[in-house]
């Protein structure tokens, strides 16, 4: 198999690249959390302007029929600056069920994510889900053609930035039946929905949405829309391996060039033989944890099964290696690497909510083991 880029995803991440080291330093990123909007407006239209939100769009909805692969070329050079601007909710999760469903919801929202006239959020999980995307409590009552959602949804990544919401929610059977769910797209600003903002531990713009008789409409298929939401989380999984690459090639990076300047009685850090083990285990962390997320990318678009254990065993490994690699980061750093003032402690946070993004490493083992036959109960 051939892991080389091409030009064009060559070009895509170098321009990105070129474009986060020119204007979106550990400084501006600052600045844009420290705002009331947590993130930049701004920057959200330069990156489409690149053409990152119509990467992996067909070229009939305004897209550059990308795929799985150029997602992980953006999604790493994304991890790299710490970027908080909504692309993995927006493009990798909203956008994978949109295409999936086609037909006049794609026709009309695609064109506007791939201009970056549109910000979206997935709102799958609720307070007692636990990671099981088929825990639906949220329900949809139908009356005519109409639809209206209650419930409960928390941490929805971007939704208080979104223009519309894809939300879960229940049309028949009991709490955990894997039939029965629907994707219903909900505006937040409708009657019904109040969305309850504020910022996970990384900095990122989330919420809960509390749903009271909210209208909603229907996308795709009623009750099957579980086969969609798990193919749209592997898919988000996937990215974030992508993206917990280069965190962990940037925090190297910086752990290098920290233990360089720093010095104790005269030497520099990196000069204790120790210290420079630490550092090329993180290194050789950092390339392993590169050969899983493309393994995982080149199996996202294979049969359900092949994925969904691609995704289980990237969320794994790279959570474990992830953590590895901020801790000890931050460990050569000293009392220095928890400071706010320091870019590292905010890269060890944002691994640290990757690490639980999606569900946590022993819930992603356990899945494992479920798909490959290892484990026979869901305990």
């Amino acid at each position: 198999m051939n892991f080389d880029l091409t030009d064009e995803q060559e070009m895509i991440r170098e321009s990105l690249s070129r474009f986060l080291r020119d204007r979106y330093d550990f400084e501006a990123r600052g600045k844009i959390i420290r705002s009331e909007a947590g993130w930049n407006p701004e920057v959200w239209g330069q990156l489409a302007e690149l053409g990152l939100m119509a990467v992996p769009f067909a070229e009939a909805h305004g897209g550059l029929d990308g795929g799985p692969t150029d997602i992980m070329v953006v999604m790493e050079e994304l991890g790299r600056a710490l970027v908080v601007e909504p692309y993995l909710p927006t493009v990798v999760l909203a956008g994978s069920i949109l295409q999936a469903v086609g037909g006049t919801v794609a026709e009309e929202l695609i064109p506007q994510i791939a201009g970056g006239e549109l910000v979206m959020g997935l709102a799958y999980a609720e307070p007692r889900s636990r990671y099981d995307l088929f825990h639906v409590e949220t329900t949809a009552e139908k009356t005519g053609d109409a639809y209206a959602l209650a419930g409960h949804k928390s941490v929805v990544l971007a939704a208080p930035l979104a223009g519309r919401l894809i939300v879960s929610a229940r049309t028949d059977g009991g709490t955990r039946d894997r039939d029965g769910i629907g994707l219903f797209l909900v505006d937040p600003q409708a009657d019904g929905v109040t969305v309850k903002d504020y910022r996970t531990i990384d900095g990122f713009a989330a919420g809960d949405v509390i749903l009271d008789k909210a209208p909603a409409t229907l996308i795709g298929t009623q009750g099957e829309g579980l086969a969609l939401l798990e193919m749209a989380v592997d898919r988000g999984i996937i990215a974030c391996a992508a993206e917990m690459t280069g965190l962990a090639k940037r925090m190297t990076e910086l752990t290098v060039d920290y233990t360089r300047q720093r010095e104790q009685f005269g030497v520099p850090l990196s000069k204790q033989q120790v210290l420079q083990h630490t550092m090329a285990d993180m290194f050789m962390a950092g390339e392993e944890m590169k050969s899983m997320a493309v393994r995982a990318t080149a199996l996202a678009d294979a049969d359900p099964e092949e994925r969904a254990k691609a995704a289980a065993m990237a969320k794994v490994f790279i959570g474990k290696t992830g953590k590895f690699v901020g801790e000890a980061a931050v460990q050569l750093h000293g009392g220095m690497g928890i400071t706010e003032e320091m870019a590292i402690g905010h890269y060890f946070m944002h691994a640290t909510m990757l690490d639980t993004l999606f569900g946590n490493r022993d819930y992603h083992q356990r899945r494992y083991e479920m798909l490959t036959g290892l484990r026979k109960d869901a305990a």
